[in-house]
């Protein structure tokens, strides 16, 4: 990073869940940054200065703070902009619920997700016992779509949404065709909506790796309603 620097720097990989929803909540905000997408097999010098963890999703602001956690990184884009109240900050209610939901995600089902996706690494257990345990939360979220209108917090979309969604999707793809054919009727078609959103195509477009030396992608997705 150098002094010119006048956007905030993200480190991004394209298909990262944790690097997904930050894009989401950057590009729904309309916040533009620079983009640097990179592989986390040849992680960039630059990168790993500004976070030595290692780890995708890294924002470098130009006053040169660093926020290198997702969940952060989305509530500093909404404090930027949250044009549909994606945050609810003066509903302590909806933050405790969509709070326990994020917690739940990244710290139960993102690790029984793992073992799902890769059943073969771990054959303490089979395929369909790591599925099942991903039924427990997956299980709660169609029964919290089916009491907030098809969303997951409140009757709306909101930052509960946006940071679950990319997991659930790997979840999905394990085996599409037993998802799709499953009793979670509320979750395929809350999936299938944000697959399709706008907003997940605009983040989802491909950019080649970053290099050091060279500049990266402005991202900036106009403000319109995810």
């Amino acid at each position: 990073m150098t002094s010119a620097q006048t956007l905030p720097i993200l480190y991004s990989f394209r298909r990262c869940p944790y690097a997904i929803r930050a894009r989401l909540a950057i590009a729904y905000s309309g916040t533009q940054v620079e983009l640097r997408e990179v592989v986390l097999r040849d992680k960039p010098a630059a990168m790993l200065q500004a976070s030595p963890k290692g780890t995708v999703p890294v924002l470098v602001l130009p006053d040169g703070r660093v926020i290198d956690e997702s969940r952060n990184i989305m509530r500093w884009a909404l404090q930027q902009n949250d044009p549909d109240g994606w945050l609810f900050a003066d509903d302590d209610h909806w933050l405790w619920e969509a709070e326990g939901l994020i917690q739940e995600n990244d710290f139960v089902f993102k690790q029984h997700l793992d073992r799902y996706k890769y059943a073969d690494r771990h054959p303490q257990h089979t395929e369909q016992y790591y599925r099942e345990q991903c039924e427990v939360t997956v299980a709660k979220l169609e029964r919290q779509l089916q009491r907030n209108n098809g969303f997951l917090a409140t009757g709306q979309m909101t930052l509960a949404d946006t940071a679950i969604f990319p997991f659930i999707r790997q979840f999905a793809h394990v085996d599409r065709d037993w998802f799709f054919t499953s009793d979670y009727h509320h979750l395929q078609a809350w999936l299938t909506q944000q697959l399709e959103s706008e907003l997940f195509i605009a983040v989802m477009k491909k950019h080649k790796q970053w290099q050091e030396g060279e500049q990266g992608i402005p991202f900036l997705r106009p403000l319109v309603s995810a």
